[in-house]
């Protein structure tokens, strides 16, 4: 038992969980109990942040919590405790106060096993947490967010803005609101919430508005607190950018054959396989198929040797309201059209609501993302270290084209390729990208999807 048990009898360290084999340490991004609060086995009492995910620890015992060993940002060591937890006379008659369950599992093994659980337990841990863009909408359309029964989808049960539109298209935000306004009539609220289409994007919902958490501040001006996610991915930003040296190149896609297969089948998926499908699958199988061709787009530098990795794991960027995530599709080569778009779709759900796992977030060989969701028509990418390239899929836009000499209006998109230039030259990428076009360009309305 370590030193610090000694000054509380019967005291449990909670020790940092090993919760990957590449992760060595966390961060204590907030802690959800005090000392003295009484805390039941499996409820939350804080929250752990990785270089992957933020997931909640929760408590492997039940008693009281005597002391906080870790500050909030604080990093600790795998198997550091970071608080202790005096347990109840039950529980410590039971056999646990000695580190052992009655069946002979550890304290320990009991609380990597619990952190498995830690995303279902305590689901309204963040509800009462509002961003400022929550707060305005609500605001303008006279909804109290401490009374209206509002289901929160974000981290911890929180509310994000597309729950308040989703809860106002119900038309239950009518009933629930203290003074109905009688000065003007209201305007309908799915007219109010058309969204304007004037770049020829192909959004299936509106793009996520970042939240921020304002600490303090004066009419010139506020502070943002940097949370430990948003650190996190500062660190990884300033080692690719450090590390990695940078190249850059695009390629113009025809994809009219594409966006007529798409119209085609989308409604007959939906039905079939209960997800939308998205020009994002038909990308990813033009990717993968291009990386076979040259699977040296799938390697990573290691100073006097390039890795070449035989499995393609496409990481996929994915926003969030506070931060962008990379989960990853696991040997994407070995899926069909359909295929891809029933993981695009798990990944993405899990991802807006907090419920990625690290199994989700490792192994990632080559990034690629949809920045054309928010209009983008060209984009520079930072490469997702220590990967060799990312490539982005921007706005699909009908353009005048010459073909044979005569003008047509065609759907074209850009693919733009950031590339690491140890690996990687002009002459290897620019052929994979003009894989890539041959590959989307071939889609048309005979592709089997299956």
């Amino acid at each position: 038992m370590s030193e610090t048990n000694t000054n509380h009898r019967g005291a449990v360290p909670v020790t940092v969980p090993h919760l990957a084999e590449s992760l060595v340490s966390a961060t204590v991004g907030k802690w959800m109990v005090k000392p003295g609060d009484t805390v039941r086995q499996y409820d939350v009492i804080c929250e752990l942040v990785t270089d992957k995910v933020t997931t909640e620890m929760p408590s492997p015992v039940e008693g009281v919590v005597t002391e906080l060993l870790v500050a909030e940002g604080a990093e600790a060591a795998v198997g550091d405790p970071i608080c202790l937890i005096a347990q109840s006379g039950a529980a410590h008659a039971a056999g646990i106060g000695g580190g052992m369950e009655r069946d002979g599992t550890s304290a320990e093994q009991l609380q990597t096993a619990a952190v498995a659980q830690a995303q279902s337990v305590n689901e309204q841990s963040m509800r009462p947490r509002y961003s400022p863009a929550v707060q305005m909408l609500a605001a303008e359309h006279g909804i109290r967010l401490d009374d209206a029964p509002i289901r929160g989808t974000g981290i911890g049960g929180r509310i994000t803005r597309k729950d308040i539109l989703a809860y106002i298209e119900s038309g239950a935000a009518a009933a629930t609101r203290r003074q109905p306004q009688t000065q003007q009539p209201p305007v309908p609220a799915a007219e109010a919430l058309q969204p304007v289409r004037t770049s020829g994007l192909h959004l299936s919902e509106e793009p996520r508005i970042p939240s921020i958490e304002v600490e303090h501040g004066d009419n010139r001006e506020y502070f943002i607190d940097v949370t430990p996610v948003r650190n996190a991915i500062a660190r990884a930003m300033r080692q690719s950018v450090t590390e990695i040296p940078h190249a850059w190149t695009m390629i113009e896609v025809d994809v009219t054959n594409l966006v007529n297969l798409r119209h085609k089948v989308k409604e007959e998926f939906l039905k079939r396989e209960g997800v939308n499908i998205t020009y994002l699958a038909f990308l990813l199988k033009a990717v993968v198929g291009a990386i076979k061709d040259y699977p040296i787009m799938n390697s990573v530098w290691a100073v006097d040797k390039i890795i070449v990795k035989r499995d393609i794991n496409v990481s996929l960027a994915v926003g969030t309201e506070e931060s962008v995530l990379t989960p990853v599709i696991q040997q994407a080569d070995r899926k069909n059209v359909a295929g891809l778009a029933r993981e695009i779709d798990e990944l993405a759900r899990k991802t807006r609501a907090g419920k990625l796992t690290l199994s989700d977030m490792q192994g990632g060989t080559f990034t690629v993302n949809n920045t054309g969701s928010f209009g983008s028509v060209l984009s520079y990418p930072i490469i997702n270290y220590p990967q060799a390239a990312n490539l982005t899929f921007e706005s699909i836009v009908k353009r005048p084209v010459v073909i044979k000499d005569m003008i047509a209006v065609r759907s074209m998109a850009n693919l733009c390729l950031s590339l690491d230039h140890r690996i990687l030259d002009g002459v290897i990428c620019g052929r994979f990208l003009q894989r890539v076009k041959e590959n989307l360009e071939s889609f048309d309305e005979t592709t089997n999807l299956y």
